[in-house]
C-alpha cells in the first residue's frame, strides 16, 4: 500500500515552533524525492519545502527561507519540515508528497503523484 500521513500540525503561537513529520510506507519512499505543499481556502497549492532522495538536496520557497528546514531519516522512512519563527501567514493545511520514481528535488506539485492527507497548522497572534 502506498501511503503518507502527515502529522505534527497544529495550534502555536506567532514566533512559536512546530515540527511536522511524513510517515510513508514501505522502503520504496525511503530515497524517494519529497516535498511540503500548503494551502488556504480559495487559494493555489503552493510549494514550501523539497528534499532529494539522499537527504544532501534541498529547496525552499522563498517566504520559509531562514525559518523552515526540510529534513528526512530514510531508516524511519520519514521526513520532516520543522518550522520555526512561525507567522500568522504560515497558517494553512500542509501536505507531504513524494516521488518514489524520482530522487532529485521538485518545487512543481505535478511532480509528486502520491500525497498525503493533510495537516492543520494554525499560527495565532
Amino acid at each position: 500500500q502506498v501511503q503518507l500521513v502527515e502529522s505534527g500540525g497544529g495550534l502555536v503561537q506567532t514566533g512559536g515552533s512546530l515540527r511536522l513529520s511524513c510517515a510513508a510506507s514501505g522502503r520504496t519512499f525511503s530515497s524517494a524525492s519529497m516535498g511540503w505543499f500548503r494551502q488556504t481556502p480559495g487559494n493555489e497549492r503552493e510549494f514550501v519545502a523539497a528534499i532529494s532522495g539522499s537527504g544532501s538536496g534541498t529547496s525552499y520557497a522563498d517566504s520559509v527561507k531562514g525559518r523552515f528546514t526540510i529534513s528526512r531519516d530514510n531508516a524511519k522512512i520519514t521526513v520532516y519540515l520543522q518550522m520555526n519563527m512561525l507567522k500568522a501567514e504560515d497558517t494553512a493545511v500542509y501536505y507531504c508528497a513524494g516521488n518514489p520514481n524520482r530522487r532529485t528535488t521538485s518545487t512543481a506539485s505535478t511532480y509528486y503523484p502520491y500525497w498525503g492527507q493533510g495537516t492543520q497548522v494554525t499560527v495565532s497572534s
